[in-house]
């Protein structure tokens, strides 16, 4: 992120930290603005992130043959996710993918347009493609529903979290339940130098950051860089639903993806945590979870939903009875926790399974 959003300016906004830095967290009253961007009535300034575009006849096959999603045949307005995997299979970037029919847009985490730029350029080759930070120029916006004003040209991303794709796997253990089907999310690519523009026309309000990640996390939807770290496998998070197709060709990391997949077990698995109430204070994330006096793993995201009150998602061993009830330690503050299971602990070993929760795409 270059700058600061103009939006800063605004009556009782307040700034953001780390990854949403230089947009607002509120803009004095959270609770109100995630009733309204649930209810589809606000939109959420999300400039902070990164967008890099990719042109050229040869975009989509490029990206095809690096990443862990089928993107050959990607239709213009056809929306779909990726991720960039090291040889050992662990996320090294993700990217949320829109095609118009003439440029790849990504969106990306603010901190990670510039690393994925120098990357993909490093791989092109003499390919017949264009790779361009575009940061700089264009902006994002994001809302629960289409939003109005925008026109019908503009470039939306809509996220296909939780439905499961074709040559995806669902590792959670709920399907129809998903809660990620309550929330709808679109992402609007807009002139940077026009965000205020485009948020009036829609005429809606707008929603600081933390109303987005608290329906984020109530949703069970994975950040890069809350939920991941340099060892993440896509498996652990879920991620096989929309990030991964198990039947495309030949990709970085595709060994660790199938031989997990067929024959072994995510080593960790993502869980959503209730969080006792009582208390005035959230847990930082990173805080340790721990369970009968051990840590057995780190909260990734916090949120105070404005129904379910404080929430969390949190990657624990897979070891973790599913059951168990978890206490979350952040300095001298402890806060009771219950485990609402995501990644179920015997996720993976597909090959000889005869029933059980995975669910491939109907």
């Amino acid at each position: 992120m270059t700058s600061h959003s103009p939006f800063l300016s605004r009556s009782g906004a307040v700034e953001g930290g780390g990854a949403d830095a230089g947009v607002a967290s509120h803009y004095g009253d959270p609770f109100r603005e995630q009733r309204l961007l649930a209810d589809g009535q606000a939109v959420v300034d999300l400039s902070q992130r990164g967008v890099v575009t990719v042109s050229g006849p040869d975009r989509l096959s490029w990206l095809n043959t690096l990443s862990s999603q089928l993107l050959l045949g990607l239709q213009p307005g056809q929306s779909s996710e990726t991720l960039l995997l090291t040889v050992q299979g662990r996320i090294e970037y993700a990217a949320h993918v829109v095609d118009d029919g003439a440029t790849t847009w990504l969106v990306t985490e603010g901190g990670e347009a510039a690393p994925l730029t120098a990357f993909l350029e490093r791989m092109k080759f003499m390919l017949r493609v264009e790779i361009t930070d575009a940061t700089d120029a264009w902006a994002v916006l994001g809302a629960t529903r289409a939003l109005p004003g925008l026109g019908d040209d503009v470039v939306v991303w809509e996220d296909p979290w939780p439905a499961v794709g074709t040559g995806g796997y669902a590792y959670s253990i709920v399907d129809d339940a998903h809660p990620g089907r309550e929330r709808p999310w679109f992402e609007y690519l807009v002139p940077r130098n026009g965000i205020e523009d485009a948020v009036a026309s829609t005429g809606l309000a707008l929603a600081g950051s933390l109303a987005a990640e608290a329906l984020r996390i109530a949703a069970w939807r994975p950040r890069p860089g809350f939920e991941t770290d340099e060892k993440t496998i896509p498996h652990e998070l879920d991620l096989m639903r929309t990030a991964v197709h198990l039947a495309k060709g030949c990709y970085k990391g595709q060994e660790t993806i199938a031989r997990v997949h067929n024959l072994g077990h995510p080593p960790r698995r993502l869980t959503f945590l209730h969080l006792d109430g009582s208390q005035h204070t959230l847990p930082a994330p990173g805080s340790p979870v721990i369970s009968e006096g051990r840590t057995v793993g780190r909260v990734t995201s916090v949120g105070h939903h404005y129904e379910m009150g404080p929430i969390a998602l949190a990657v624990l061993k897979r070891s973790v009875d599913a059951s168990a009830d978890l206490l979350v330690q952040d300095g001298e503050e402890r806060y009771a926790a219950g485990q609402e299971v995501i990644v179920a602990p015997d996720a993976g070993q597909v090959v000889g399974r005869a029933t059980g929760f995975l669910k491939a795409p109907r």
